[in-house]
């Protein structure tokens, strides 16, 4: 006999393959990883999960990445020692990111940065923005703080967990 928990099927699937706990587990997963977006693939059966994010800001106006992106001069750099040893050490909170994407650091290619290397952020304001598939997510200060280090440059690809920005009281 089938568990009704776990064999509940959607309406109007007319083959009845769509099993909601595994929709369930996916929403999870959402939550949990910070995702925006998931989808499975099992043979001709496709679940796509996405949410959408609120963020309390001004609207900002992006323009597409070039295609071949003249470099962009890096950030004037926080005191990098050759010692990786000692990189470990420096104290603050990384932001990292919550998606494989391409991180921009400013809003536009011809705007100022979100934010630099020594500027005090509150708890929600924009750092930068990571785009993946064509859909451009910001990344929020969890906290309020100084901004000691951005850790990636404008149109960098990063990928999930990546430090982009290191933070302290």
């Amino acid at each position: 006999m089938a568990d009704s928990k776990t064999d509940k099927k959607l309406p109007n699937d007319p083959a009845g393959e769509i099993d909601t706990a595994l929709v369930r587990q996916l929403a999870d997963i959402l939550n949990d990883t910070e995702l925006t977006e998931i989808e499975v693939e099992r043979g001709d059966l496709k679940i796509r999960v996405a949410r959408e994010l609120t963020v309390a800001a001004a609207p900002v106006q992006y323009a597409a990445a070039p295609a071949q992106a003249a470099p962009a001069p890096a950030p004037a750099p926080v005191s990098m020692p050759s010692d990786p040893a000692t990189i470990v050490s420096r104290k603050g909170e990384e932001v990292k990111s919550p998606m494989v994407g391409t991180a921009y650091l400013k809003p536009s290619p011809e705007a100022p940065p979100f934010v630099q290397a020594g500027d005090k952020v509150k708890k929600g304001q924009t750092l930068l923005i990571v785009e993946a598939m064509k859909t451009m997510n910001p990344i929020a200060a969890p906290r309020d703080g100084v901004v000691v280090d951005i850790m990636v440059g404008d149109a960098q690809p990063v990928e999930y967990g990546e430090a982009l920005v290191l933070l302290e009281d």
